[in-house]
């Protein structure tokens, strides 16, 4: 059941829309996005308190590019228009927007020109700093609007039509690179749409049981247990909804971290839940001799799951569903989500799935962040030795060995991970890091061991901070860990001779190496 006080997030196909939700959500206002090819039909009769227009990577000019209702800006509900959003307003309601001689991306200095709403409380002595990320900027705004904010670059970095309840941003509030953008976003949603703070992770694991419930029926469920967060929760979460019509299946494909089969089994005995475990090393491994493609990994390691989980299926009465623990960070990577937004690389529980499946799909939580699914977990009560673990990849350390996965290099990088997890663990450094691991690289290199020459693997280290994993930064490590795990690596993985040290933030990297 929709509440009935929501902000509606129309997508244009940017890469952080769901960002622009869960910032919504976070201050505690119930917020869901629609398509911007077909928003009046998704609203339904019920109107918003107001509207949010994402960024795209469209520009208003160009051929195709998307478009919404303009009875939505000539409407009564308050719209905040966000980089391409407030271009698009300009462009629809009668103002002008030109190519910028220079661009902007990245940091930047803004100067608030005016109070306003938008504005209350976050600038310092009548500046702030934004994130930018646009090559189009308003060159003459519509009629009614007034300039509110600028930069060197763009005369009119937001701008406002209080009487309308129009307001557009040329920056980003909702990444963590605009400091002060989540109090921008809630001067929005609070102050100028009036929405009442009273919409919590309590009410959407209500919702959840309701809306799980209502779809399996009488039907059972089989769900992908991988024993990391997302699949976890998943996990709790339909087995507090449907009880016993829940098995889960965990498959060990050989592609795990060191003894990752006996810890899975050993806390899912304890939390009560009915776990099948499959033995399935040998059928991965040869179905991934010869592969190097990192799209064709995923895609196969999709396929074979699947045809797992539905040869399993056949023999528990009932089963009519699938359940995965499918994040929106994987939905917009993998794929256009709801708008024409750019795929970033295929996750195998998203597009590297099957066109064919005799099972339905069961993914209650495909609309969060991994930290939001941690605060569910809380609800749900999943032990922290669970909710605290560091992400995983679905493929597993397929995608950590760039190139040909063999029994060889799994073993050497299963090694030199479990060094690198080890000493993060005892540096006290694990839980102030969203993830940090190993990848072994194709290449090999020249070294010295006891005076003789050695022609051995390098390995990478990969150690990151972030809030939600759509963004990311290098973690600065300090020299003297890095240098014990890589004094271990190279004196106790026999075939590795050198570790380096990956510096690279995401954007313009991923987290993962494939």
């Amino acid at each position: 059941m929709i509440p009935k006080e929501r902000i509606v997030v129309v997508d244009f196909g940017s890469q952080y829309t769901q960002l622009i939700a869960r910032r919504v959500r976070e201050s505690r206002v119930y917020c869901e996005i629609v398509p911007c090819q077909s928003i009046t039909s998704k609203i339904g009769a019920s109107p918003p308190k107001g509207f949010i227009f994402s960024g795209s990577p469209s520009s208003v000019h160009s051929k195709n590019s998307p478009r919404c209702d303009l009875n939505i800006l000539k409407g009564s509900v308050p719209v905040l228009g966000i980089c391409y959003g407030m271009q698009l307003m300009t462009h629809q309601l009668g103002g002008q927007v030109e190519l910028s001689d220079r661009r902007e991306f990245g940091r930047a200095e803004v100067e608030v020109l005016e109070p306003t709403p938008l504005f209350q409380g976050v600038n310092h002595n009548g500046h702030m700093t934004v994130w930018m990320s646009h090559g189009d900027r308003i060159q003459k705004m519509p009629p009614g609007f007034k300039a509110i904010a600028r930069t060197g670059n763009s005369p009119v970095a937001a701008m406002s039509d209080s009487e309308r309840h129009l307001y557009g941003v040329q920056f980003h509030p909702e990444v963590v690179h605009t400091p002060m953008g989540r109090q921008i976003l809630e001067n929005f949603i609070l102050r100028i749409c009036g929405c009442a703070p009273n919409w919590t992770m309590r009410s959407f694991l209500e919702q959840s049981i309701e809306e799980i419930r209502e779809k399996a029926g009488d039907q059972g469920v089989v769900c992908a247990l991988s024993g990391g967060v997302d699949s976890s929760v998943v996990a709790a979460l339909i087995h507090r909804a449907i009880g016993k019509q829940l098995t889960c299946i965990f498959v060990d494909n050989g592609l795990l971290r060191m003894n990752e089969r006996e810890k899975v089994e050993k806390a899912f005995k304890r939390m009560g839940l009915h776990l099948k475990t499959i033995r399935a090393e040998k059928r991965f491994l040869d179905k991934l001799r010869g592969i190097t493609d990192p799209e064709q990994k995923r895609k196969m390691i999709g396929n074979e799951f699947i045809f797992i989980f539905e040869e399993e299926a056949k023999s528990i009465s009932g089963v009519s569903f699938l359940a995965q623990g499918t994040l929106y960070p994987d939905v917009i990577e993998s794929f256009s989500h709801r708008g024409p937004s750019a795929t970033i690389k295929t996750h195998h529980n998203v597009g590297g799935l099957p066109k064919k499946m005799r099972l339905k799909l069961l993914e209650p939580l495909r609309e969060l962040f991994k930290d939001e699914v941690r605060l569910l977990g809380k609800e749900l009560g999943v032990p922290d030795e669970i909710l605290k673990r560091h992400p995983f990849p679905g493929p597993g350390l397929a995608v950590r060995i760039l190139g040909e996965v063999t029994e060889e290099r799994l073993e050497l990088l299963k090694k030199a991970n479990a060094i690198v997890e080890e000493e993060i663990q005892n540096s006290g450094l694990y839980h102030s890091l969203w993830q940090a691991f190993a990848v072994l690289l194709p290449v090999k290199s020249v070294g010295v061991m006891g005076d003789e020459r050695t022609y051995e693997n390098v390995l990478a280290v990969r150690a990151v901070e972030s809030q939600d994993g759509m963004t990311a930064d290098w973690a600065r490590l300090p020299a003297d860990l890095l240098g014990k795990i890589s004094n271990r690596v190279i004196n106790e993985v026999s075939g590795i001779n050198r570790v380096v040290y990956d510096i690279s933030s995401k954007p313009p990297s991923t987290i993962e190496w494939e």
